[in-house]
């Protein structure tokens, strides 16, 4: 592993690899948004992470067995990013993160549905939505980004997240 080791503390060391300001970001959007290809995560991504920046993390993140990249037998150009093992475990963190950020900042109520979701939802939606990953990610990662194997979680997350945009819109309209 590509970490800098300044100490054997937990903490420390996590921060290492997870600690810049982009990483969890991909993660998140690979996770929750199902982005598999560099075009997707660079272009949609909310925060507007730069292309070099982006291939630099992904490399970084591949490297540390963060995630995996294959080619993508519709396309000849493309490559499909997948979470791996690690990344897939840290739904509980990613689910505490959201928690905190809805108790303590000013979110949006667009942007922190699927968090609420997740902490109302607790281990055992957290438990259900690793094991979806694991499926689309892992064990069919072409049809997890294809869509033709999909996450009933990611499912629910996802519409409640266009319904509260959709109403968003409508009442700003």
């Amino acid at each position: 592993m590509d970490i800098e080791l300044r100490s054997g503390c937990p903490i420390n060391l996590t921060m290492e690899v997870l600690g810049d300001r982009w990483s969890l970001i991909i993660i998140r959007d690979i996770m929750f948004g199902n982005r598999r290809h560099f075009r997707d995560l660079l272009t949609h991504s909310e925060e507007g992470i730069a292309s070099n920046i982006l291939a630099a993390r992904l490399k970084r993140l591949l490297s540390l067995g963060f995630i995996s990249k294959r080619d993508d037998p519709s396309h000849s150009q493309k490559a499909i990013y997948s979470l791996a093992e690690p990344a897939i475990q840290l739904v509980p963190v990613f689910a505490m993160i959201g928690a905190w950020g809805r108790r303590h900042l000013p979110v949006s109520e667009e942007l922190s549905i699927r968090a609420q979701l997740l902490e109302e939802g607790g281990q055992p939606l957290w438990d259900e939505f690793m094991e979806d990953l694991r499926q689309i990610h892992v064990v069919d990662p072409i049809g997890g980004a294809n869509g033709t194997c999909t996450s009933p979680v990611l499912a629910k997350l996802t519409a409640a997240f266009l319904e509260v945009r959709a109403r968003s819109l409508s009442q700003a309209s």
